[in-house]
């Protein structure tokens, strides 16, 4: 067993306070304490504390505590509790006996707790622009569908066509009893559109100053932009896999197992990771299933298809596929060949 500090932290972090359980270099409890989850709170228990291995769980508050603790001299362990059946599927859950555990089980080996590793601070705040612009897509999504349902309550259809479109087509089909109810939802579309389109300029321009791997990336056809600067602001560094394949278990697109002796049944995918991210690739490989375009990855979904299997089971191989291919591509430099798996295809480095 090895000993990773003379003194062990189990940190359980709540939205509002955290409990603190201290164990000494023979396992036992030599302090329990219940601190404000503050910048404040965390920066005046730990710092000029001797240096510990500190372990807390993933969660919303998990990335700027585990830098303050680093910042502090302590060794930082993030927890994927959802992955420590003793934790997470414990009869006995409190804040208190979930320091405990989580101190217990760093003692003894910090990998039971399948450890996670965030993302810099600066690629979560460039991150947050790429998800508050899916969440003004989301919002400007529900309230199209809200106009078209009242609409439709009234024996009345809205065309279909391009959603920044939206607001004068559908200023055109409304009906005049609806016009007062819907004005100002079709008003702030309208705006969302503007938004948007704004927050997606902003986007290019911090890929063109911050990523200039992402052209690298857009090689592939059916990857935009978004898509290119999503995948590498949640993997933020491509060094810590030490091979391409590991990206598609690390987001999810290959199936659990629950194999048992010779009983090993068929599982969907975990849908682990960023689901943002899963899901522009779902897109891409869409895309890529319905494009006419030849390329190795359209053939394995049309091989997948001939077999009898269902498109959505081709979709998610070419998911996966694709989030292999762009980590192999940021890590190599290479120009991407479509077919790359057909003879006499050499790659070139960029």
């Amino acid at each position: 067993m090895e000993q990773r500090s003379s003194v062990t932290i189990g940190l359980d972090v709540g939205d509002r306070h955290s409990q603190v359980c201290v164990l000494d270099i023979t396992g036992m409890i030599v302090e329990e304490s219940r601190i404000r989850t503050t910048r404040d709170g965390i920066d005046q228990y730990f710092t000029g504390r001797q240096a510990a291995a500190v372990t807390l769980e993933v969660g919303t508050h998990s990335p700027w505590v585990s830098r303050l603790l680093q910042d502090a001299g302590h060794e930082v362990i993030v927890a994927n509790a959802r992955k420590v059946r003793l934790i997470h599927g414990s009869s006995r859950k409190n804040d208190r006996l979930d320091a405990e555990k989580l101190a217990r089980l760093t003692r003894y080996d910090a990998r039971l707790l399948a450890p996670i590793r965030h993302r810099t601070a600066q690629s979560q705040a460039d991150l947050a622009h790429v998800r508050a612009r899916d969440a003004l897509v989301r919002v400007r999504a529900s309230l199209v569908v809200h106009v078209r349902g009242s609409v439709k309550s009234f024996g009345y259809r809205l065309p279909s066509g391009y959603t920044p479109a939206f607001p004068a087509r559908a200023r055109k089909h409304l009906p005049p009893e609806l016009s007062g109810a819907l004005e100002p939802v079709i008003a702030s579309i309208e705006s969302l559109n503007q938004r948007i389109k704004q927050m997606e300029k902003d986007l290019a321009e911090l890929a063109a100053r911050a990523y200039p791997r992402t052209p690298l990336l857009q090689q592939v056809a059916g990857v935009g932009l978004l898509t290119a600067l999503t995948y590498q602001l949640v993997i933020d560094d491509p060094s810590r896999f030490q091979k391409s394949r590991e990206v598609g278990p690390y987001l999810g697109l290959t199936p659990g197992e629950r194999q048992s002796g010779d009983h090993n049944p068929k599982r969907r995918i975990t849908k682990e990771g960023d689901p943002l991210l899963r899901r522009l690739l779902v897109q891409c490989a869409q895309y890529i299933v319905r494009s006419k375009t030849d390329s190795d990855l359209k053939r394995a979904a049309d091989r997948i298809m001939s077999a009898g299997g269902h498109r959505s089971k081709a979709v998610t191989a070419v998911a996966r596929k694709l989030a292999v291919l762009l980590h192999h591509l940021w890590i190599t430099g290479e120009v991407y060949q479509p077919l790359y798996n057909q003879p006499n295809s050499k790659p070139a480095a960029v």
